[in-house]
C-alpha cells in the first residue's frame, strides 16, 4: 500500500488557481506515498491542538453551531442536495451509476473495487456520501475559519470512512491474509497495540532505527566549531579550491532537526551549497528540556546574532548572507529587524525565507484552530510541563493530511500486517525535539495578534519589530502545494519586507518537498515573476514555469551578493573558535 517513491521525484499538483485550497475532495489521494511530511513548518510553532489534544477539534462547537445555522437557513439547498444524493445512490443500487475514483487514488487501485459488484457499490456510495457532504459545506457559505475548521474535520470524518480502511473488505487486507497464512493479522496486531501505547499514537511511518544520523544522513563533512546551552554552530569543509568572501548562515526550524537540510548525499541542500563555492554555516539547536521551559524568542535570536559574529569572525567577512527555514525564517526576520533598528543591519548581505510564515491572515488550518480559549489553554499546559512536547505535534500535523499520514500506513501496518519502508524524510519528521514554554507562548501570541504586520507589536532582543526597515536584497521561496504555510500568506512577506530587490519563487512542490528539492529531480519546477504586486493572483499571472530545482537559482542569485571569490581556507574554525568535534555534532543526536 505504500509508495516508497522518492518525495524529490513527486511533484504536487500545481493549481492555476492561487487560491486553491488544496485539501482532497472524497475521491483523491495525492501519489505522495505520505512523503510530504506533517510534521515541520512555520506553524508547527503556533498550534495549540499540540497541547491541548487533536480530538478537542472533532467536538460540537461554534463553528458546528453557525454551519447548523446556515443551512437550516437554506432548506431548498438541503433539500435539492439530498435529492440528488438520493438519485446517486439509487443508480448506484441499480448498477448504473459512473460515479469513480480519481485516476491517481491509490486507494482503491486494487481490480476487485471495481471488478466486484458488491466492492464497487460501496465504493460509489463512500465516493457519492463523501462529496454531497463537500458540497453542502461549499453552499453554507461560512467566512474562512469557521470554513477551514469544518473541512478539517470533514476531511478526517471522509478519509476515516473510507471502505480500504476495513478490514473486513479491503482486498490488501484479505491478500494479506491469504499469502501469509494469517501472519499478516498478528503483525498488524502487534504493530497497533505498539503504536497505540505511547504518543503519537498514530501508525509508524518509518522503523526508529531505519537510519543513523551521521552515516546515513548528515554526513556532509566539517566540524562543529561553537557550543552554548541552546545551540552547536556548523561549519562545513569547503569543497572547492576558491569560495565567496561572503558566508552563507542557515537558521533552521526551532521545532525540527537542521539535517532536513542535509540529508542522504545527492539530496543535501547545504551539500550542494559547499559544492557551489560558499561557506557554510548552520545552527543546530539543542533539544530542550524542563530546564530550558525559560527560553524564549529572545533566548533564540541572541544565538542567530552570535552565531553571525562567529561566522564573520571565522571567515574574516564584513557580512553574511542568512537563510531561514519555517519558524526559523521568522526569527531570522525578527532578527533582522534588531539588526536594522540597532544600525548593524549592515552585517547581513541578503535574507532568503523558505516557507516562511510573516502574515498570519487566513493562513492555513492550523491558524484556523486558535482561539483565544484555546490559546489559553495551550499555554498553561506547556507551562506546566516546562516545553511542548514535538510528538504530539506530529500527531496533530498528519491529521492534516489524514489520507497520506494516518490511512495509508494503517492499511501498510494493520490491515497488511508489513513493516514501513525506510525513508529518510520520514524518519527525520518523527526525530522531533521539544519546545520550551516560553518560546512556545511567544510564538502563540504572535499568531493569535498576527503581530509581525504591524510595525512595533512584536520585539526582538528590546528592539520592536518593524519588517519594513529590512531593506537588504531578499529570496522568498513558497510551495504552491504547501498545505502547511499557504503560498499565498507566504508570498505577503513581499509585500512586508522593506528591500527594493526581493525575488519570490513559487516551487511546484509541496511544504517539505519545496525545500528538499536537488537538481536531480526531474519534475522539479518552480515559477518566476518580474515584479512583486500586492496581489499573489496577479503575481501568478504572470508568473513563467522555468524548468528545475530553484537551489541553482538561489546560487546564481547569490554570488553577486557574496562578495568576491577567495582561497578556500584550510582548516575550520581558528584560534577563538576551535572545532569542538566533527559534523553533525552533539546536540542533534539528542532525543
Amino acid at each position: 500500500m505504500v509508495d516508497v517513491k522518492d518525495v524529490i521525484t513527486v511533484a504536487a499538483a500545481t493549481p492555476t488557481d492561487a487560491t486553491r485550497n488544496t485539501t482532497r475532495t472524497a475521491g483523491e489521494s495525492a501519489d505522495t506515498g505520505g512523503a510530504e511530511s506533517a510534521g515541520a513548518g512555520a506553524l508547527d510553532l503556533l498550534l495549540p491542538q499540540a497541547t491541548v489534544g487533536v480530538l478537542r477539534r472533532f467536538r460540537p462547537d461554534a463553528s458546528m453551531a453557525r454551519y447548523a445555522f446556515r443551512l437550516a437557513r437554506r432548506p431548498g439547498t438541503v433539500a435539492a442536495r439530498s435529492a440528488k444524493l438520493g438519485a446517486e445512490l439509487a443508480g448506484i443500487a441499480a448498477g448504473r451509476s459512473a460515479i469513480a475514483p480519481q485516476p491517481r487514488d491509490r486507494r482503491f487501485s486494487d481490480p476487485a473495487w471495481s471488478g466486484n459488484p458488491w466492492l464497487k457499490r460501496t465504493l460509489q456510495t463512500y465516493l457519492a456520501v463523501g462529496q454531497a457532504a463537500e458540497k453542502l459545506l461549499a453552499d453554507a457559505e461560512l467566512d474562512w475559519r469557521d470554513n477551514t475548521r469544518l473541512k478539517f474535520v470533514l476531511t478526517n470524518l471522509i478519509a476515516a470512512s473510507a471502505p480500504s480502511n476495513n478490514l473486513l473488505i479491503s482486498p490488501a487486507a484479505w491478500k494479506a491474509f491469504i499469502d501469509t497464512g494469517g501472519l499478516s493479522v498478528v503483525r498488524g496486531s502487534r504493530a497497533f497495540v505498539s503504536d497505540m501505547a505511547s504518543s503519537p499514537r498514530i501508525p509508524t511511518m518509518v522503523a526508529p532505527d531505519a537510519f543513523e544520523i551521521g552515516t546515513d544522513l548528515a554526513v556532509t563533512p566539517g566540524a562543529m566549531v561553537a557550543r552554548t546551552d541552546v545551540y552547536e554552530l556548523i561549519q562545513y569543509q569547503p569543497a572547492t579550491p576558491t569560495v565567496h568572501q561572503f558566508p552563507l548562515l542557515m537558521v533552521p526550524p526551532m521545532i525540527n532537526k537542521y539535517y532536513i537540510a542535509d540529508l542522504a548525499p545527492g539530496r543535501s541542500m547545504l551539500e550542494f551549497f559547499v559544492a557551489q563555492g560558499y561557506q557554510v554555516f548552520v545552527i543546530s539547536w539543542r533539544n530542550p528540556g524542563k530546564h530550558a521551559r525559560d527560553w524564549d524568542l529572545n533566548t533564540y535570536g541572541n544565538a542567530v546574532i552570535e552565531s553571525v559574529s562567529a561566522a564573520r569572525e571565522i571567515t574574516k567577512a564584513p557580512k553574511i548572507n542568512i537563510i531561514g527555514l519555517c519558524a526559523g525564517g521568522i526569527l531570522s526576520s525578527m532578527v533582522g529587524a534588531h539588526l536594522s533598528a540597532t544600525g548593524q543591519l549592515d552585517q547581513v548581505a541578503s535574507l532568503c525565507l523558505g516557507v516562511t510564515l510573516l502574515d498570519m491572515t487566513e493562513a492555513g488550518t492550523t491558524v484556523s484552530m486558535m482561539d483565544e480559549g484555546t490559546a489559553k489553554a495551550s499555554m498553561l499546559a506547556s507551562r506546566a510541563r516546562g516545553y511542548m512536547d514535538g510528538r504530539t505535534l506530529a500527531e496533530v500535523f498528519a491529521w492534516l493530511r489524514p489520507d497520506d499520514l494516518i490511512w495509508n500506513y494503517w492499511v501498510n501496518n494493520y490491515l497488511q500486517g508489513k513493516a514501513p519502508p525506510p525513508f529518510d524524510i520520514l524518519y527525520w519528521n518523527a526525530d522531533t525535539t521539544r519546545m520550551p514554554a516560553a518560546l512556545h507562548r511567544n510564538f502563540i501570541e504572535i499568531a493569535m495578534s498576527n503581530a509581525l504586520t504591524k510595525p512595533g507589536a512584536a520585539s526582538m532582543l528590546g528592539s520592536p519589530v518593524d519588517l519594513s526597515r529590512i531593506d537588504v536584497d531578499s529570496y522568498v521561496v513558497a510551495g504552491i502545494d504547501d498545505h502547511i504555510s499557504p503560498w499565498p500568506s507566504a508570498y505577503r512577506a513581499t509585500q512586508l519586507l522593506g528591500s527594493r530587490n526581493i525575488r519570490f519563487v513559487l516551487s511546484n512542490s509541496g511544504h517539505i518537498a519545496a525545500m528538499v528539492n536537488p537538481p536531480s529531480n526531474p519534475k522539479a519546477t518552480y515559477r518566476l515573476a518580474p515584479g512583486n504586486p500586492p496581489d499573489h493572483r496577479e503575481w501568478l499571472a504572470q508568473a513563467e514555469t522555468v524548468q528545475g530545482s530553484w537551489w541553482p537559482d538561489y546560487t546564481t542569485w547569490l554570488a553577486d551578493r557574496s562578495g568576491g571569490m577567495k582561497q578556500a581556507p584550510r582548516t575550520l574554525g581558528n584560534a577563538k573558535f576551535r572545532p569542538l568535534g566533527p559534523a553533525p555534532g552533539t546536540y542533534v543526536l539528542q532525543r
